[in-house]
């Protein structure tokens, strides 16, 4: 496993809609290890291939439901080809940020509930209820395989203040 650089805007690989992955090879399973240790260095809570210079359909995601425990588990979740299904008409608005905007924070209206469908990295069928926090985590990272990141959906966009820059990096 290596550290892979995270690009930043005005990367233009970060604009394209990215490729389907149709080989789970060993290059494959190199991206999402790397993808996994980039992401907790960062640290961010998700990152999506884009994000490391690669035009793959590749997310991954850290997720715990006790972010102040350092010591709680976490769950982690590797996506190939993610679809996301919206299965909550309700909305929220809520403060992201992004590893590829960094000195960044926006405010974001994302549902409240998705349902995510792909591979894992073996290439078998997964599918992922979402809620909350996590929820968002999976819009944030399916919109970057899009082309899209978090500043074309906010609401309102700030440089954080020296106490704000505790909100996790999606």
């Amino acid at each position: 496993m290596s550290l892979r650089e995270i690009v930043t805007i005005p990367n233009p690989v970060l604009r394209r809609k990215a490729h389907p992955v149709t080989k789970f090879d060993d290059e494959l399973q190199v991206l999402i290890a790397d993808m996994i240790e980039t992401m907790r260095v960062a640290p961010g809570v998700g990152l999506a291939a884009p994000q490391v210079g690669i035009s793959q359909r590749v997310i991954v995601v850290e997720y715990t439901t006790n972010e102040e425990d350092e010591t709680a588990p976490k769950k982690l979740f590797a996506v190939v080809n993610p679809e996301i299904k919206i299965t909550d008409e309700e909305t929220e608005t809520g403060v992201e940020g992004c590893l590829s905007l960094p000195g960044l924070l926006g405010e974001v209206d994302r549902s409240l509930a998705v349902i995510v469908k792909g591979l894992n990295r073996q290439g078998k069928p997964v599918r992922i209820k979402a809620q909350g926090w996590l929820a968002r985590i999976f819009q944030h990272e399916i919109d970057h395989l899009e082309g899209v990141v978090f500043t074309d959906k906010a609401s309102k966009i700030w440089k954080p203040e020296a106490d704000e820059a505790l909100v996790d990096n999606v």
